[in-house]
């Protein structure tokens, strides 16, 4: 699977850990930046994750910062990705089956390298439920989407 990611100086760890399991899967993987603990503006990697989704040069993407919320903001302002901040395995699991979320949002400061590596694990391995009130849901967000 194609892979984008991309952080802030904050969580500058946790992404490349994740790189690093992610290849060890067997993913290919692009690293948006940032490339240092230099301070920054996470928007501009997360924009870039979100890009790539949208464009299909990823098929998925993972966006880091100290919270998540500033990532997934960011990441959620480009059409046709779904971003979701997940801070559990179960969380995890539902944005996938109920939202087919495209994007992963995750905190450096809340989420440590065991359990994002098995949220990562779980996101990327559970399969969107096709159900019928879900997919209603998803299509009325593409809706609301068009309204910009």
């Amino acid at each position: 699977m194609k892979i984008s990611i991309g952080c802030d100086h904050s969580a500058l760890d946790l992404k490349n850990v994740l790189i690093d399991y992610l290849k060890e899967k067997g993913h290919e993987v692009t690293d948006r930046g940032t490339y240092t603990k230099d301070s920054c503006d996470y928007t501009d990697y997360g924009y870039a994750v979100a890009k790539d989704v949208q464009s299909g040069a990823a098929d998925k993407g993972i966006v880091i910062c100290f919270t998540g919320i500033g990532m997934s903001m960011i990441a959620n302002k480009v059409k046709g990705v779904r971003c979701a901040l997940v801070g559990s395995k179960d969380a995890a699991q539902l944005t996938r089956e109920h939202n087919d979320s495209n994007c992963l949002a995750l905190s450096a400061k809340y989420t440590g390298y065991a359990l994002a590596k098995e949220i990562v694990d779980i996101w990327l391995n559970t399969e969107f439920s096709h159900n019928e009130r879900h997919q209603r849901r998803i299509n009325k967000i593409t809706k609301y989407e068009e309204e910009f």
